[in-house]
């Protein structure tokens, strides 16, 4: 049985349509999700949204009205805010109780938003759903306890600590192994690993990894 799956898409550069247009479709997912100026993409993939959420500072009002009279839900929120569009976002998807949220155009040329979505990855910790961040050139997830990265050989793969120290951090099926090491991120030893098996293992026994794996 497919797993459910929700996709989220956000606002930052996406240059790749065909590559979001195979990932979407590849992932069937339950439910499309917008952030804000995310709905531009949809749109340009001919997609109807299940709903827009944000305070739609970055979305042409016209092609708001044109998501409207297909019938797509929008949840419009004031400009002066707490939360980012993505959060409430992911706030909804996490409420659908899916197994797997994906969250595209949320790595741009913005560091303090790319770092921001970053940190949205532990709410998919706290209700144990796997979250990743997805674009052309790589997919980001958060872990604690094990987990695995399949991919190609040579891939490269990059491990920081998330949230502080990582400890007892083995890696099998990778160019650099390791085995009960530790991390900090005064001591970025995980960064540019390689893929040496279709799939390689990740284990921390006391704290977060932040896992970049590169399609490419």
């Amino acid at each position: 049985m497919a797993k459910i799956v929700v996709v989220i898409i956000a606002g930052s550069g996406i240059e790749d349509m065909n590559f979001l247009q195979r990932r979407i479709e590849a992932a069937a997912p339950e439910a499309i999700l917008c952030a804000d100026g995310g709905a531009r993409y949809a749109h340009a993939l001919g997609l109807a949204p299940d709903l827009i959420i944000g305070d739609m500072d970055s979305l042409d009002d016209e092609l708001l009205r044109v998501f409207e009279e297909k019938g797509v839900a929008v949840a419009r929120y004031p400009v002066r805010k707490d939360e980012t569009d993505t959060q409430l976002a992911l706030i909804q998807a996490l409420a659908m109780n899916p197994e797997e949220i994906l969250i595209f155009g949320a790595m741009g040329k913005r560091l303090d938003h790319t770092l921001a979505n970053l940190g949205l990855l532990m709410m998919g910790l706290e209700k144990d759903v796997p979250i990743k961040l997805l674009d052309e050139d790589c997919e980001v997830f958060v872990m604690g306890g094990a987990a695995t990265v399949s991919g190609e050989k040579g891939q490269m793969v990059s491990i920081f600590p998330w949230g502080g120290e990582a400890r007892g951090i083995t890696l099998e099926g990778f160019e650099y192994p390791l085995e009960d090491a530790t991390m900090t991120m005064a001591r970025p030893c995980g960064i540019s690993n390689l893929l040496v098996a279709e799939v390689g293992r990740i284990k921390v026994d006391l704290g977060y990894l932040l896992v970049i794996h590169y399609l490419k």
